[in-house]
């Protein structure tokens, strides 16, 4: 099996004072600072620690905070995971333990009929309705009559006992090893349009099929992120590969430029995830 972590690579010197450089908002430091209290009691104390599930942008922000330090390492469940925990180990405790039956992360398996196309944010959007915080959820991988999606160790006998259905489809739960993970494809519909511009609020307005004034709406209050990071610029300009999401849309992805057409727009291939 291959690994399910990532060692962090250190830059800098552990310091506490670099939340103030590093967070752009007042969120951002309160979370760094509850991450940095978190971590440094596994260190001081020597035993383990982790934080609930980040971010990539959060990711980002832990690796410049904790600088140097070992034993700290991400761990999402498997290898290509986005959301990702930050770990303490201490010398006595390996990266093996990381898979085993004391693994801070629970994989937990839902089946339910075929003939529902549950999606993404269905299961996500159901977990958020039975109470269960964000950051306590990982990444959730959708197939065919199953979704196998990650939670914290210590809310997963919750979620077994409480998440039951995703709106009217009821679900079969159970917990699994990491080893009978079933990662699919994410599923996407291709948009096929043609932009005056390759402006962020250009490619949302087509991706999500909302207005270009809408769009500058959600960008403006902070709704938006590119490549897991805030923007807050509506000029921003896209490029292929690009990943945006918007609260309580999605997320999307610029697949392909084919450059202009006769009347001087631009051809483009859009995959929004579903």
């Amino acid at each position: 099996m291959q690994k399910s972590y990532d060692i962090i690579p250190l830059v800098n010197t552990m310091d506490r004072n670099n939340i103030e450089k590093i967070a752009k908002t007042s969120d951002e430091k309160i979370l760094l600072a509850k991450i940095w209290d978190k971590i440094q009691s596994g260190l001081r104390r020597n035993i383990p620690a982790n934080t609930g599930f980040l971010s990539q942008r959060e990711q980002e922000m832990t690796q410049y905070l904790f600088g140097n330090s070992d034993g700290l390492v991400y761990f999402g469940g498997y290898p290509e995971a986005e959301r990702k925990m930050l770990v303490y180990l201490p010398e006595y405790m390996d990266e093996a333990a990381l898979i085993r039956d004391d693994s801070p992360v629970a994989c937990l398996r839902a089946t339910f009929y075929e003939e529902y196309a549950l999606s993404h944010r269905d299961f996500l959007g159901a977990l958020m309705g039975v109470g269960i915080a964000r950051e306590t959820v990982g990444d959730i991988c959708v197939g065919t009559g199953l979704c196998d999606f990650f939670v914290t160790a210590e809310i997963s006998p919750y979620v077994l006992q409480n998440f039951s259905s995703s709106g009217r489809v009821k679900l079969q739960l159970k917990q699994i090893n990491f080893s009978e993970l079933e990662l699919s494809e994410p599923v996407t519909k291709e948009i096929r349009d043609t932009l005056a511009s390759m402006r962020l609020d250009s490619v949302i307005s087509s991706g999500f099929r909302i207005s270009r004034g809408l769009s500058n709406q959600y960008i403006t209050a902070g709704k938006v992120t590119v490549n897991c990071v805030n923007c807050e610029k509506p000029d921003r300009l896209i490029a292929e590969g690009d990943k945006i999401s918007l609260r309580g849309f999605g997320k999307i992805c610029l697949k392909l430029v084919n450059g202009q057409t006769k009347k001087g727009r631009i051809s483009v291939v859009i995959d929004r995830y579903v």
